[in-house]
């Protein structure tokens, strides 16, 4: 009975962590047509900056993301500037501004994240980049788990999701250019003008390996409904299969160097421990006379410094030779 119980929650425990790994995002193992990539040297809150500006309004919207995590409470809660829920991994920030100066507009909304309380899900999707156009290298994730209700709060709210394209570049790390969060608490100290002139210099930055493509409203995969995309392009070498071949490769070097010294060190001891007790059971031995070659054992720091002094005087009898020879 006890078996059987244990089996079924051993059952249950792994189908929930199977469960876990398909609706969340570790940025460490994207596992797709047999190529892993580790996406975990891009952690932390990174932000992009994007302008929309029309006949009726200018929209500034920063997008806040981190894809190995959540956001937390300090990077998704930005007091006046919204709240998008600590739970989220990228939120988008909206300033926007009507042309005539009336009805200015501040708030936060969800693209990426899990329910409150990290429910819901993130339904993580991969796709290398060579199979849909074969001459860009790299993996798409698509991430879901947010909502959107447009920028002019018109209509009923709609799914947000993100597609991000993590294209092979070797020459990036990936995070040139790019606005951390301790850039966001340099700029939140100065006025409005200055934090708007540090984010315009980082959107006009080439070196920027993280670029914003789109925020539309698409066909989604769901029945034909409609929802709001983000799209953006980040050009990083841990996108590169060779890379992370090589990668794989020097941890498998690595590995079996490691198990090559273990099991040595396992036979050794397993050899000193069978003839110590071999010679106690076998000759009654005690201490020294335990070991195995106990005697070739206890001379070996004899016979190392003999060696040394041998070569030493080779060495020293070499030098001395003078020039001349014997007739």
């Amino acid at each position: 009975m006890h078996l059987k119980y244990g089996g079924i929650s051993l059952l249950l425990s792994t189908s929930l962590s199977t469960l876990g790994a398909a609706l969340t995002f570790d940025c460490a193992h994207v596992n797709v047509d047999s190529y892993k990539y580790d996406l975990s040297k891009l952690r932390g809150v990174h932000e992009i900056y994007h302008v929309n500006e029309t006949e009726t309004a200018v929209t500034n919207t920063t997008y806040v993301l981190n894809i190995c995590r959540n956001l937390g409470s300090k990077a998704a809660d930005r007091g006046d500037d919204g709240k998008c829920g600590s739970t989220k991994r990228i939120c988008g920030f909206v300033n926007r501004h009507p042309t005539d100066g009336n009805g200015s507009k501040r708030f936060a909304f969800p693209i990426v994240g899990l329910e409150h309380m990290g429910g819901g899900s993130m339904e993580p999707k991969y796709t290398r980049l060579e199979t849909i156009d074969p001459e860009t290298k790299g993996v798409r994730v698509e991430l879901a788990g947010g909502e959107f209700k447009g920028f002019d709060d018109e209509g009923k709210k709609k799914e947000a999701a993100a597609v991000i394209d993590f294209k092979c570049d070797p020459d990036r790390s990936g995070l040139e250019g790019l606005t951390t969060e301790e850039d966001s608490e340099e700029a939140d100290s100065g006025s409005e003008k200055e934090r708007k002139r540090r984010r315009d210099e980082k959107a006009e930055s080439s070196k920027r390996s993280l670029h914003f493509k789109s925020f539309e409203l698409e066909k989604g995969d769901k029945d034909g409904d409609e929802e709001y995309i983000l799209r953006l392009d980040w050009r990083t070498r841990y996108a590169c299969d060779e890379y992370q071949r090589g990668k794989q490769e020097n941890s498998s070097s690595w590995g079996f160097f490691t198990w090559f010294i273990i099991i040595l060190f396992l036979c050794v001891a397993a050899y000193l421990i069978f003839g110590s007790w071999l010679n106690y059971n076998r000759y009654g031995a005690r201490g020294w006379d335990l070991l195995p070659h106990g005697d070739t054992i206890r001379d070996i720091p004899y016979l190392l410094k003999d060696w040394v002094r041998s070569v030493v005087n080779t060495l020293q009898g070499a030098g001395s030779r003078g020039g001349y020879s014997a007739v």
